[in-house]
Formats: structure tokens, sequence, C-alpha cells
């Protein structure tokens, strides 16, 4: 991959995670994901280019952890709803009558939430924040892994806001748990995609004729 290709990859990548940031835009994580492999093509393209394997390597560290972040989060969704009774309790509380496993028969019955143990509710609600734990938790290593990436692009492309936006990237994903950190990471790519239109090529070096014999 030439600079140039890599770079235009990095820009339309960035473009689809704006995109895939904005709560109501159709299929946002579609968008997000295919935007990250571009941008991911584009560091592997630009680590070749500068020499430096951990632009890429660190870049794929943070997908990969991503990846497990949320697969680990997809299965503890599916054990709290199939493998074990927490969730099934709770609805039998909701609605008197229902049998575990009937769900055919469960849009019928008419809720009642009058007598509902607190012990239930918190059962579903400690697997709930397990999971949203497992997926923060994801986010941040990620995030962590992309910083280095970025710094290390930053200092061979002497492009300042890319080491920015890997700050304000890990930062975000910290304070994501109070829902500021989605704009910070917003901001993140909108300076990544920034820092993608301000690299320059590397001047070619001239070459130095040999010394004639004495």
């Amino acid at each position: 991959m030439t600079f140039e290709s890599s770079r235009t990859l990095g820009i339309v990548g960035a473009v689809l995670m704006l995109i895939g940031f904005i709560p109501f835009a159709t299929y946002v994580g579609v968008i997000a994901l295919v935007g990250f492999i571009l941008i991911l093509v584009a560091l592997h393209g630009l680590g070749d280019y500068y020499k430096e394997n951990g632009i890429f390597n660190n870049a794929l560290y943070g997908f990969i952890a991503g990846i497990v972040g949320v697969v680990a989060a997809v299965i503890a969704v599916v054990y709290v709803v199939l493998d074990t009774s927490i969730l099934k309790t709770l609805l039998a509380d909701i609605y008197p009558g229902w049998k575990y496993g009937d769900w055919s028969k469960l849009s019928g019955l008419t809720p009642n939430t009058s007598n509902i143990p607190m012990g239930d509710v918190t059962a579903v609600l400690g697997a709930l924040f397990a999971v949203l734990a497992i997926l923060w938790i994801g986010l941040i290593i990620s995030a962590f892994f992309n910083r280095r990436s970025l710094k290390m692009l930053s200092a061979k492309a002497s492009v300042g806001l890319f080491s920015t936006a890997g700050l304000l990237l890990i930062i975000g994903a910290v304070l994501t748990i109070v829902l500021i950190g989605f704009l910070l990471m917003w901001i993140a790519v909108l300076l990544m995609l920034i820092a993608f239109f301000q690299m320059k090529p590397q001047p070619e070096q001239p070459v130095t004729p040999p010394a004639p014999p004495p």
C-alpha cells in the first residue's frame, strides 16, 4: 500500500466512524465497525511506510480487545437469559401463574408489580451491571492499545493531533460510565480525521553520489 492509499483509507474510515457514533443513524454498529476496519488497514499500511510495526500491532490488539469484550458481554447475557433462573424468577413475580419456559403464554398474562421481592430485582440489576462492566473494561483496554498506536503514528508522522486523539479516546472510554465519554470519543475520532488530512509524505532523501577514488 502507498502512503496516499493508506491515508485515504484512514480518512474514509474516520468519516464512517463519525457517522457510526450518531445515535439516529441507520445501522450505526455496522457503519462504525466498517470504519474501524478501514482505519486498521490504513494503520497497517502506514506502519509499513514508517517501518514501525507497533502502529498496526497495537491497533490490532485494541480491535481484538473490543471484539472480545463484546463477545464476553453477549455470552453473559445469554447465560443470564437461558442458563439461569434470574430473569425467569423476576418474570414469574411480575406475571403470577406463569410457568418457567412457557414463553408463548407470557404475552396473554396480566402483569402485577405490587409484590415483587427486592432480592429478585437486585439479582437482575446485578447481572445487568456485570454485563455493562464487561463492555466497559473491554472498551478501556481497546482504547489503551489504540492510544499507543496513535501515539506512535503521531511521532512518526509529526502530527500531534494523533496523540491528542489517542488521549481523548482513552479518557472518553473511562468516562463512558457517565455518558459524556461517548462525546469525547466522537471528538477523538474527529481529531483523527483532521490528523489524517494533515499528514504529508516523508521527503525523499537525496542520493549522495559515491566519493571519487583518490
